[in-house]
């Protein structure tokens, strides 16, 4: 069982013309699960590609998935246990513009019980 960490902190979209913003034809959704995988589920409301990528903080592409115009929902589950502690980039993007959710990986520190042995 591993002891890691992560919270996601939802970025607002980044859109093309900031100034007249308009509705990006998807949506993005992330959260970790009980067994320490970043689930990721893309709905699209328009045949437009779109594209998931994983970024560390030196912008190194971890993972990327495309996805094509014709599929309305993706979903993925991605295993951090072997990632470093620190913080991580997650980007869902198209043309249109992109939507980024930062995440911060830390391994939890392990509790030592204390034990005491009493002998009669």
């Amino acid at each position: 069982m591993s002891n890691l960490a992560v919270s996601i902190l939802m970025g607002t979209a980044t859109l093309t013309n900031p100034t007249t913003p308009k509705a990006l034809p998807f949506d993005a959704s992330a959260f970790v699960t009980a067994s320490n995988q970043i689930r990721v589920a893309v709905s699209k409301t328009a045949d437009v590609p779109v594209v998931v990528l994983l970024r560390n903080s030196e912008n190194q592409v971890l993972f990327r998935q495309s996805i094509s115009k014709k599929e309305a929902k993706y979903a993925v589950k991605l295993n951090v246990d072997e990632l470093a502690d620190g913080k991580y980039e997650l980007e869902v993007k198209s043309a249109e513009g992109s939507i980024l959710k930062q995440l911060n990986l830390s391994t939890a520190p392990v509790k030592q019980t204390p034990r005491v042995i009493a002998m009669q």
